[in-house]
């Protein structure tokens, strides 16, 4: 009897301990979960990169089928990549909130990260001046610094300015090949035009008139000029850095030879508006996405367009603040709630759900991941901006596949 009364207590308290941990992840903001995940994914790497220790501290994973390229340019991509989507997060401005003491550590130690990224002495100066990859993950440490260009770009010191100059016009170099690498190349030296250095005008154009003619309509983009691939590089890079290159030329030089940066831009605005209303609809009412095309275990950078327009608050008409971060999290929730997206260490693993080695590409190792980070460029608007405090509302495919009245899509026309 006693042993019975004693299971009963036990099973008692196990029901209330489980209902006291639902409510309080119930409590949790949306807002607090996407900090909780960007901290979680950015921490690992840019505290030992801030003491010049990241090469050595951090666990490597590359493909099975990995080419025979220097395994360090895992520390190029990881950096790069992740700080192309904490970066506006990072410029918000200081506060007394949990959130906001993590912010500033992380922006500290980023500070200290960029400055041994570049540094010759340090052990973690990047693999800048080797083959032809450095040209794609310096493009994404260019697109952190145009993206938080004020808090950090202009606190670098002069001596690690002058030394980024001289790294990224070293790496005209590499000649791109005719796909989504002349976007590297033009966000490189869109970058080097706002900070007011030499920069190659005809890196810049040539990439944005080929852009132009892979432009196959209604929000999609061919990776050159072979035949359309279903994938998601639409996403993973010529929406935001089409988009970056033309606006920061707008703003830099206004016009120029025989391009209007400023009507190319107001076009690519469209179609990147398009193809968000195409990603929002990619998402079940469940929070899972196609999982089509390579690259896939770059896991949440599918998104990057829905989330960039959102950051821009420039998402159009069709989806409201309160739809887009419903599904976003619950995508968010689907995947990282998941095992074994983390090694021991505290690095991401290869895979697009958990550890799943089987899904990478030849050029793939776990640096590649961290453009996932690209999801959480929201995290840009401030805490009580509308995005976050407005009611989560119910996303396309929720309202469609639960009998409810949802807007129907149609082609976009690409106008000027």
């Amino acid at each position: 009897m006693r042993n019975k009364i004693l299971l009963s207590l036990l099973v008692l308290s196990m029901s209330l301990y489980t209902g006291i941990a639902e409510a309080a992840k119930k409590q949790q903001t949306d807002r607090e979960y996407w900090v909780e995940q960007a901290y979680r994914l950015a921490a690992p790497v840019l505290e030992p990169m801030s003491r010049g220790m990241l090469s050595t501290e951090m666990q490597i994973e590359v493909s099975p089928s990995f080419d025979k390229r220097d395994k360090r340019v895992t520390y190029m991509e990881c950096f790069g990549r992740l700080m192309a989507g904490i970066s506006p997060w990072l410029s918000l401005p200081d506060d007394d909130t949990k959130e906001g003491k993590q912010r500033k550590q992380l922006r500290e130690w980023a500070l200290k990260s960029y400055a041994q990224a570049v540094d010759p002495q340090s052990k973690d100066y990047l693999l800048w001046r080797k083959e032809g990859q450095p040209l794609v993950d310096a493009a994404y440490i260019a697109e952190s610094l145009l993206r938080g260009y004020d808090a950090l770009w202009l606190p670098l010191d002069s001596v690690t300015k002058a030394r980024y100059i001289d790294e990224f016009t070293r790496l005209r170099r590499v000649e791109p090949p005719y796909t989504n690498w002349l976007l590297f190349a033009s966000t490189i030296e869109s970058f080097l035009a706002k900070a007011g250095a030499p920069y190659d005008q005809y890196r810049v154009n040539g990439a944005i008139r080929k852009v132009e003619e892979w432009y196959v309509g209604d929000g999609w983009y061919s990776d050159g000029q072979g035949s359309f691939a279903f994938d998601y590089y639409s996403s993973y890079v010529f929406h935001a850095m089409y988009l970056e290159t033309l606006g920061t030329m707008r703003d830099v030089k206004g016009y120029g030879w025989k391009i209007n940066y400023r009507d190319f831009y107001n076009r690519a605005l469209k179609r990147c508006q398009k193809f968000s209303i195409i990603l929002e609809r990619f998402i079940s009412p469940e929070g899972t996405f196609p999982v089509v095309g390579r690259s896939i275990p770059y896991r949440l950078a599918a998104m990057q367009p829905l989330a960039m327009m959102a950051w821009y608050q420039t998402l159009p008409n069709e989806l409201s603040n309160g739809q887009v971060r419903a599904a976003l999290t619950k995508v968010m929730h689907r995947m990282w709630d998941a095992p074994g997206n983390y090694n021991d260490k505290g690095f991401l693993t290869i895979g697009f759900c958990g550890r799943q080695p089987e899904v990478a590409d030849w050029y793939t190792n776990n640096g590649s991941l961290y453009i996932t980070s690209e999801v959480l460029l929201p995290l840009g608007l401030p805490a009580d901006h509308t995005f976050w405090t407005c009611p989560a509302e119910k996303w396309t495919q929720v309202k469609a596949w639960g009998g409810e009245p949802f807007p129907k899509d149609h082609i976009w026309e690409d106008k000027k």
